[in-house]
């Protein structure tokens, strides 16, 4: 068994079969991503709406895990711990690189994602599976000056059809994009995204702020 070294790359893999292939773009990565199946994505949209996780690897390695050797699906780097994820539909180890040496579960806490914990983050997820692509088509286009205003903005809490009318002189696609952005960095909150489908209506508030 080995540490997991500072700088890797993902497990090239084979698409299990039958499983549906994602390619998506990590904001917090600044990369694109491939994902199979649909475990895998919500696992990544967890990840990625978290703003406590500073970054991650897909498919870092492998682990045994309960005499069985699996590839890990995802490995987190917080301020003071890391740890690496398995989903609830654990992929087999084959491919290319399954002779790459082994993660020790001793080094690392070992989090498990079932499909109930997806399931309860359902709403949130599919919002995070909507803001995303705003963030990414905007990025480099959203000033520092304006997440700033924006945040000052909502220091009282704010729908975002509020927060629009406030910067109507900036394009709309920059302001949502610099609201979202804001939550993914976990500068500004939305209780609304966990409960309900995201609208004009869903309230933003500042993360010093009362709720």
């Amino acid at each position: 068994m080995v540490a997991f070294p500072q700088n890797f790359e993902p497990l090239a893999l084979p698409r299990p079969p039958g499983s549906q292939r994602y390619d998506v773009f990590s904001p917090k990565l600044d990369r694109r991503l491939t994902l199979y199946g649909r475990s895998s994505l919500d696992g990544w949209l967890m990840i990625e709406s978290d703003p406590a996780v500073r970054t991650f690897c897909e498919r870092p390695g492998f682990m045994m895990l309960s005499g069985k050797r699996y590839v890990v699906d995802f490995w987190l780097k917080y301020d003071d711990h890391e740890e690496v994820v398995h989903l609830a539909e654990p992929t087999p180890a084959t491919g290319p690189d399954r002779h790459r040496a082994d993660l020790d579960p001793d080094i690392f806490a070992v989090r498990r994602i079932g499909s109930g914990e997806r399931a309860a983050a359902r709403i949130w997820l599919a919002n995070w599976q909507r803001m995303l692509p705003a963030i990414v088509i905007a990025r480099g286009l959203v000033k520092p000056a304006v997440r700033d205003a924006i945040e000052q903005f909502v220091a009282t809490s704010r729908s975002l059809s509020e927060i629009e009318r406030g910067f109507s002189t900036c394009d709309t696609t920059i302001v949502r994009a610099a609201v979202f952005e804001l939550l993914h960095r976990g500068c500004i909150q939305a209780f609304d995204l966990h409960t309900g489908n995201l609208s004009l209506l869903t309230r933003f508030s500042a993360v010093q702020a009362e709720s």
